[in-house]
């Protein structure tokens, strides 16, 4: 329940500030162009907080968190005094409309912008993409990936970290090959071609560097305990650091995962333990605790094993100065830009499937898990989502801001504005399409979710 409660908080903020500038930007430049704003909101519906300004603004917050708008004084709605025709919106020139309209997206790019030179300011716990196991048989073993190679490029995408490898690889969906650079464990560096035409990715099950064969680079890891819990059932038991196990219950381990997963299955059971100690053999009887988690109750030892040590500079903070940071939050907001536009065209081509159509649902729960991961990660979160609603409405849908931008450029071709009727058509069409991708998305969190 509060993990239900933790991610609509979340969603909440998350939609709260993108709306609050995406509509800031329109009010804005509505102001500096002389045009009478009404209302400002943030939300629809019923206003569950209201407040007159001087000049007869109204600004309020309303109870449906799903968006927000800027009603300015226009002749088409209202019924306008002759002193106050000058500043209606439909006075405007075409110019200052278009502005006005195109503020809203700019708007949220400049706030991803913004966002990610504070997360970069701050600086992003890294990891880098070093490659792991490497899939017999996978599209990156027959591209001659190895194993312990770092990934600089794929294609013209630079590759810091892991999340930089899923956006590289997002964009070459659809395509029939991509190309990664690579820095081998020999310090070479190495091009290597994907033949990734017949790929095969399911964002909902695996990732997009897992679907390919590759792995996160993670260090080898022994079934030698290097720390033994006080209190725990491990140190009640009498198990010490150093002990290396051998067996359970007369089942070989060969690895730490199957410790794990014999411990996990096993809660509240007596089992004995076969350790090598100081170069001998000991059995170990031991009463393995009980841990409660959202999938039931599992065993408990509380031992951590021992590993080798990380590659130098394996994990590092990836941080910018002030003005070198402001340049990479600006170039990272348009590699969010391309990657967005690219993907909204393999929609539409169908090279990606629109079961991957995200709705209200899936942001909350984005929202609240890059919240709980951290400041920094929520800042990265948000600065996606600002993308990709400038993004969408940038898209020539009447109903959408690229809409009102489309009728516009024809006005300013033709030198009349589109008639009411033909705006109308659009408006309907625009709006029942709207309508028929929201009830996709939902339905597509709906089966996520419930199924």
């Amino acid at each position: 329940m509060l993990e239900i409660l933790w991610y609509a908080l979340s969603f909440v903020v998350t939609l709260g500030i993108l709306v609050a500038f995406h509509e800031f930007g329109h009010f804005w430049v509505a102001r500096r162009c002389g045009v009478k704003v009404l209302t400002f909101s943030i939300g629809f519906g019923r206003p569950i907080w209201q407040r007159e300004a001087k000049d007869g603004t109204v600004y309020q917050v309303s109870i449906i968190p799903l968006g927000g708008y800027v009603r300015m004084l226009d002749e088409r709605v209202d019924d306008v005094p002759d002193a106050l025709k000058s500043v209606s919106f439909n006075a405007q020139s075409v110019y200052k409309r278009f502005a006005i309209v195109a503020a809203g997206p700019i708007a949220n790019f400049v706030l991803a912008v913004a966002v990610l030179w504070l997360m970069f300011g701050v600086g992003v716990p890294t990891v880098k993409p070093v490659v792991g196991e490497v899939e017999p048989d996978s599209i990156a073993e027959e591209a001659g990936i190895q194993k312990g190679s770092e990934i600089l490029y794929i294609d013209d995408v630079e590759t810091y970290d892991w999340q930089q490898v899923q956006l590289g690889l997002m964009s070459a969906i659809g395509n029939e090959q991509t190309t990664i650079t690579l820095r081998t464990s020999d310090q070479e560096e190495v091009t290597r071609v994907l033949n990734i035409e017949n790929w095969q990715f399911n964002p909902e099950t695996e990732s997009t560097f897992g679907s390919l064969g590759i792995s996160v680079y993670q260090p080898e890891v022994y079934t030698v305990l290097a720390r033994v819990e006080a209190d725990s059932p491990a140190a009640l038991a009498g198990l010490k650091e150093g002990d290396d196990v051998l067996a359970i219950d007369g089942q070989s381990i060969d690895d730490w995962r199957s410790l794990q997963q014999r411990i996990a299955e096993s809660p509240g059971a007596l089992l004995d333990v076969l350790v090598l100690r100081d170069g001998e053999k000991t059995t170990v009887p031991v009463k393995i605790g009980e841990r409660d988690t959202e999938n039931g109750v599992i065993g408990y030892l509380g031992v951590a094993p021992k590993t080798d040590a990380l590659p130098e500079g394996y994990v590092y903070n990836h941080q910018y100065g002030v003005f070198s940071g402001l340049l990479k939050g600006a170039e990272k907001t348009w590699e969010l830009m391309v990657v967005s536009v690219k993907m909204i065209g393999k929609l539409l081509t169908g090279d990606v499937s629109v079961k991957n159509l995200a709705g209200p649902l899936s942001i909350a729960e984005g929202a609240g898990v890059s919240a709980s991961n951290g400041f920094v990660y929520f800042l990265s979160f948000l600065a996606l989502l600002s993308v990709n609603l400038g993004i969408i409405n940038l898209l020539p849908l009447p109903v959408l801001d690229g809409g009102h931008l489309m009728f516009y450029c024809i006005e300013w071709l033709k030198g009349k504005p589109v008639s009411e009727r033909v705006q109308d058509i659009c408006y309907r069409i625009g709006g029942m399409l709207v309508f028929a991708l929201m009830a996709l998305a939902i339905s597509n969190d709906i089966i996520r979710f419930a199924f």
